[in-house]
């Protein structure tokens, strides 16, 4: 028997068409609902036909067992033919569930029981805690597998792989990657700069706070946030971002301010990749054929919780990355081994997994998000190795750039067991490039398309890690999609295939610089953003109105990001609203200021809470300065109109 067990706000089903296997049931059958109840999703299996009393009292031990933790005492007992390839005799089945709900009642649980055989529409409502979704597998077949719990149904954090259950009215496909991962068999371990590798308990973490945070969520695996973290209030407060109630949880509105700063992510992103690192930019569709032959097997192999659609009557789902685009494009391509390492990126807007409703925050976890995708062909596996590495190290370089640098992100770095030992130097080099310990995963079988892959984990003030660059060695999809090319011999092979995101979720970015600056604060610093990135560059304040003329003047004559504070407010005001927006340079002109034309500007990055640091300095020393700061980075300009009386209020 397979089972997934859901502890759920609700559960309702309703019955729309019989099957040839279904049994005959009452009216009252025919529709159900049950609040705050554990919802026992089943498929009863070939091996529960030998001993299907036996099945139905080890079925009940672990129900009971799953109630008594999440603390509730009803069930809905629900046939999920989905879970399995092996089912039972529809009679066994039915017997069997029959047997789970009529032993569950006796006990004296709060029991409904959905029909078998019966294509149903249902709604279900996770509560998304540690417990709240657990896949067990019951076989009391000796020749089979052990009885047992396999453990939570978790997510493999990256920007380009994802791993968890998806439930749909009409049944989606449950992942055989997902299946693999309960049972596989995998270790934590610390590697410092030396090569050496210890268990996590045994490793002094006292002098490494983030990474001890960092291995403390992988473990436990406690992905439900029960606050909001600082950056939700920041990305309101300062009109970047908002819940959009008229969509899907995780789908967001993005105000002027925060489409400027995604804007900006996004061309840097792309163009480093394009420029710096020789990738080719494409696009492809955002939906796809659920039941094309290809994507069908990559599903198992890539598991997403999808968002699923009918299209002509046809099961769609909407792409969670850009690989299969890219792939199928590969395979159409003519490709020589004088055109490897080949890369290609796309900048999906947008990309959708249909994360668990308890894990979604603010810019952290979405559903709908803006992801860099790369992938690169590579001639064989030791050319391969030399472009992860590359790209590794051009990971961290473009985090560097976004503001995000070494100090503020931890490492992991997954491999299975027989890359490892036929790989140590890499690993090992990997590890002294950042010079600081990093997370190790190894497993013992190799149950996704990847042999190695790395993240880099941002971990915030509520102790919770977003990964964001990643890069995977994937040892399987061109023989999936049929990907070839000649090499210098003339023979047809298949190449070896790179996933990188450089930057991971553009969104998680900002969610990055927010969150750091959350941490600055509090460590008594001043909150800012990089320059480039900031919305406002320079605010140019007049001190009255005889002050305007020359307060104009010098707005013309800046250049960059400049607006104008020509409400009818006081100074002190509109001083202090310029600190509130984190205005990286404030120009006051007064008399002085008319007279000299010389600027008086307070400069965000060198001031401290409470206390500005100002400076004198000419219109062409403040370009100079701000144009240093922003060399190489993409530039656009204002996303609001120039004069903030002119301005509406987003939040």
């Amino acid at each position: 028997m397979q089972m997934l067990l859901i502890h759920s706000d609700y559960i309702e089903y309703e019955t729309k068409k019989k099957t040839k296997i279904a049994e005959e049931i009452s009216d009252d059958m025919k529709a159900g609902r049950l609040e705050e109840a554990l919802t026992a999703f089943i498929a009863v299996e070939k091996c529960d036909e030998k001993n299907p009393d036996k099945t139905v009292s080890e079925t009940v031990e672990q129900i009971k067992n799953t109630l008594e933790q999440v603390k509730t005492d009803k069930v809905m007992v629900y046939p999920y033919a989905h879970l399995s390839s092996s089912l039972s005799a529809p009679d066994v089945g039915v017997s069997v569930l029959k047997g789970v709900a009529a032993a569950l009642e006796a006990d004296g649980f709060v029991v409904k029981r959905a029909p078998f055989g019966w294509y149903k529409a249902f709604q279900i409502s996770c509560k998304g805690h540690p417990l709240s979704e657990l896949s067990k597998h019951i076989c009391v077949d000796e020749s089979a597998a052990p009885a047992g719990d396999f453990g939570s149904v978790s997510a493999l954090q990256g920007g380009a792989c994802g791993s968890t259950v998806q439930l749909s009215e009409d049944g989606d496909v449950v992942s055989e990657a997902l299946k693999a991962e309960s049972a596989a068999k995998s270790y934590f371990k610390i590697m410092d700069p030396s090569g050496t590798m210890y268990d996590v308990g045994s490793f002094d973490l006292k002098n490494h706070e983030k990474l001890g945070k960092f291995v403390n969520y992988e473990v436990s695996k406690n992905r439900a946030v029960n606050a909001p973290p600082p950056h939700v209030e920041f990305m309101k407060k300062l009109e970047l971002a908002d819940y959009e109630p008229g969509s899907d949880s995780g789908n967001m509105r993005y105000y002027p301010k925060g489409r400027l700063m995604k804007s900006l992510l996004e061309n840097y992103v792309v163009e480093r990749s394009v420029s710096d690192f020789g990738a080719m930019e494409v696009e492809t569709p955002i939906m796809y054929d659920m039941n094309h032959p290809t994507l069908k097997k990559y599903l198992d192999r890539f598991p997403a919780r999808q968002y699923s659609i009918e299209s002509d009557k046809r099961h769609m789902f909407l792409r969670f990355a850009a690989c299969f685009g890219q792939f199928l494009m590969n395979h159409d391509m003519t490709i020589s081994y004088r055109n490897m390492p080949l890369k290609m990126i796309e900048l999906t807007r947008y990309s959708f997994r249909k994360e668990q409703r308890g894990e979604l925050v603010g810019l952290r976890r979405l559903r709908a998000f803006t992801m860099p995708d790369m992938h690169t062909l590579c001639r064989d596996m030791d050319e391969a190795k030399e472009q992860f590495f590359e790209q590794y190290e051009f990971c961290i370089d473009v985090l560097d750039n976004i503001g995000i640098e070494l100090d503020d992100f931890e490492i992991a770095i997954r491999f299975t067991k027989e890359f490892y030992n036929e790989n140590k130097e890499l690993i090992e080099k990997m590890v002294q490039k950042v010079n600081k310990p990093v997370l190790v995963e190894m497993w013992d079988t190799r149950f996704f398309y990847f042999v190695l892959k790395f993240e880099f984990n941002f971990v915030d003030t509520s102790d919770k890690a977003s990964a964001l660059s990643t890069v995977q060695i994937d040892v399987e999809n061109a023989e999936r999609y049929d990907i070839t090319y000649t090499d210098s011999d003339g023979e047809i092979k298949r190449p070896t295939v790179l996933h990188c995101s450089p930057s991971g979720a553009i969104e998680r970015c900002i969610y990055g610089l927010l969150e750091k600056a959350a941490m600055n604060s509090a460590d008594g610093k001043i909150t800012t953003l990089p320059v480039w990135l900031s919305p406002t560059q320079i605010r140019v304040i007049p001190v009255s109105d005889k002050h305007a003329e020359a307060a104009e003047k010098a707005a013309s004559a800046l250049k960059y990001r400049v607006d104008y504070d020509d409400r009818e407010l006081t100074l002190g005001k509109k001083v202090r609203e310029a600190g509130t927006e984190w205005i990286p340079y404030t120009v006051v002109i007064g008399d002085k200021e008319a007279e000299t034309g010389k600027l008086t500007v307070t400069i965000r990055a060198e001031s401290q809470p409470n206390k500005p640091f100002q400076q004198e300095m000419t219109i062409e020393e403040l370009n100079d300065r701000i144009g240093k700061e922003i060399a190489g980075m993409p530039y656009r300009g204002l996303a609001l109109p120039k004069y903030l009386s002119k301005r509406a209020k987003f939040v």
